[in-house]
Parts: structure tokens; C-alpha cells; sequence
């Protein structure tokens, strides 16, 4: 922690540098403090709490969020600034390139593409590293972030905000290292993996209700149509339906693909009005000034 609240102290002179410690085990907070670091406490385990606190708490023209291990390259940063600054924009994420083993686990490292190209074939492809811990944001993005995420699937919440209200995003290739020694990911790739996965699935229903409910109706539809093929053959050649349990799950099984419709339709209405307020609380706050005042950078860690 100290070398990395060093290392954006040389990279950001001017910026406000925040440490957020939620319950760690270590003396995080004491060598934070020590280094010149802002340290606030996060009752709630998770990185999801943490960043909901952080974005609650602090206010800048320009947030620079990074994780605490040591493994981002600090002299991106004002590269990354400048070009949110330049172009307008409301994220630049730092896409991770490295040719150590250690520093991106071959597993972590395919899973990051996999779910990376299924958020990308629902919502849009914009980005090729969707879980890297290296961002820099707008206020405006910040401050109309929902944040309801508990652990490392924020990242993917992160993502889906911004592809979601359509705003302007880029990404920058930056170094990536291993962690130093006696360092531990709180990562599991199997554990998270799958709530990452999950929470992918979760904004699918909640951001395209549409989409998501009508893959049930063309299944229900599908099924009770090939049942009923049969039924209908016999029904032709004698006139009668013997095989009536079949035909009564046919029916039910349509009326729920009707069903699927029905809520899809719906919920895509009270999606859209939900999106329409997320964008009239994103447009409340201006857009980065391209001169940008520097003191009003905010870096934060995240241990």
C-alpha cells in the first residue's frame, strides 16, 4: 500500500488520495495514514461496499479508482486524465497487458474474455477488459452510479452503467505486474467467477427485460408446439386426442411462453422509464472542463 499511495502521489501531485480499508487484517490503514493517505473505514466486506462509499462520500471534478496491491501502473494516470478531460469523456478503463505468468492468471485471464464477450453480445461491445480494477471517471458518472453490487462483480456494474445510458468511453493499454511478495488475491476464480456471472444475468433481466423474458417465451413456444405436432396428427387421422395429459401441458406450456411475453413487455416499459431517470440524474452534473483544475483529481485505493 505504501508504494502504491507513493507512486500516484509522483503521478498526481495535486490529487486528494483516499484509502478505503474495509476491515482489513493487516496494518493497512495505519501505513495509509503514515504515507499521507486520506483513510476511511468500510464496515461492510466487499468491493462493491467499498466503492458505494466512495462514490458517496467524495466529491471531484475526476476520480482515479485503482486497487491497492500494487500490480497498476501508476504513471498512467495522467494519460488516462487526460484523455477523459480531452474527449469528453465519463470512463477510461486501463486495459491490462503483461507478459508475466503471475501477474494475470491464465484461468482469470480467459474468464475476464469470456465474460467480457457475453456482456459485450448483450449490451453492446465497447470494451475488451471489463474487469480491470484501473479506472478513471467523470462526476457525472459517479454520481449517477447505483452501485448495488456487494463484492468484485461491481466491475461488471461498472461496465453495464456505462453502456447503458450510452456515455462516452474509452480504454488505454497499461502495464500490468505481479504483487509483491506476501501479497494474496482476495480473488477466487471459481467463487467470483461465478457471481460475476450471475450479476451479468441479473442486469440482462433488469437492463433488457425484453431480450431476457422473451428467450422463455420462444422456449415454452417451441416446446408446446413439437408436443403438439403429434397430437394433431392423431387427432386428424381419428378424431380423437388419447394421449390428453400431453395436450393439456401443451396449453399450459403456451399460455407461460404468453405469460413470458406479457412480463417481458411490461417490465421493458418500466426499464426504459428507469433508465430515462438514471440519464436526468447523469445530466444534472457538467461534463469534465477541458481545463481541468488539478486539485480536483481524487485517487483512491481500494484494499
Amino acid at each position: 500500500m505504501r508504494s502504491v499511495i507513493r507512486d500516484f502521489r509522483a503521478a498526481l501531485p495535486n490529487a486528494s488520495i483516499y484509502v478505503f480499508d474495509n476491515n482489513s487484517t493487516d496494518n493497512t490503514s495505519d501505513v495509509a495514514r503514515a504515507t499521507g493517505a486520506v483513510v476511511r473505514q468500510v464496515a461492510y466486506q466487499g468491493k462493491g461496499n467499498v466503492i458505494r462509499r466512495m462514490f458517496a462520500d467524495i466529491d471531484a471534478d475526476v476520480y482515479v479508482l485503482v486497487d491497492g496491491d500494487d500490480t497498476y501502473d501508476a504513471t498512467a494516470a495522467p494519460e488516462m486524465i487526460e484523455r477523459l478531460v480531452a474527449d469528453t469523456l465519463d470512463m477510461v478503463v486501463a486495459t491490462r497487458h503483461t507478459d508475466e505468468q503471475e501477474a494475470y492468471r491464465l484461468g482469470h485471464r480467459f474468464g475476464n474474455v469470456v465474460l467480457t464477450r457475453f456482456v459485450a453480445s448483450i449490451f453492446g461491445r465497447t470494451f475488451t477488459d471489463m474487469l480491470s480494477g484501473y479506472r478513471v471517471f467523470s462526476r457525472r458518472y459517479v454520481k449517477s452510479f447505483p452501485a448495488h453490487s456487494k463484492g468484485f462483480e461491481t466491475e461488471t456494474e461498472l461496465t453495464v452503467h456505462a453502456l447503458e445510458l450510452r456515455m462516452p468511453v474509452a480504454e488505454i493499454a497499461t502495464r500490468y505486474k505481479s504483487r509483491p511478495e506476501g501479497s494474496v488475491s482476495k480473488l477466487n476464480t471459481y467463487r467470483d467467477g461465478f457471481r460475476i456471472l450471475s450479476m451479468i444475468v441479473k442486469l440482462f433481466r433488469a437492463e433488457r427485460p425484453l431480450a431476457f423474458f422473451s428467450i422463455g417465451t420462444v422456449l415454452c413456444g417451441l416446446a408446446s408446439i413439437v408436443l403438439a405436432v403429434p397430437l394433431f396428427e392423431t387427432y386428424f387421422e381419428t378424431g380423437l386426442v388419447p394421449r390428453f395429459p400431453t395436450a393439456v401441458l401443451c396449453a399450459a406450456l403456451m399460455i407461460f411462453a404468453a405469460l413470458f411475453l406479457v412480463c417481458g413487455v411490461i417490465l421493458d416499459t418500466v426499464t426504459h422509464g428507469r433508465a430515462e431517470v438514471k440519464r436526468l440524474a447523469y445530466l444534472t452534473f457538467p461534463a469534465p472542463a477541458t481545463e481541468l483544475d488539478h486539485a480536483a483529481v481524487a485517487a483512491k485505493a481500494v484494499e
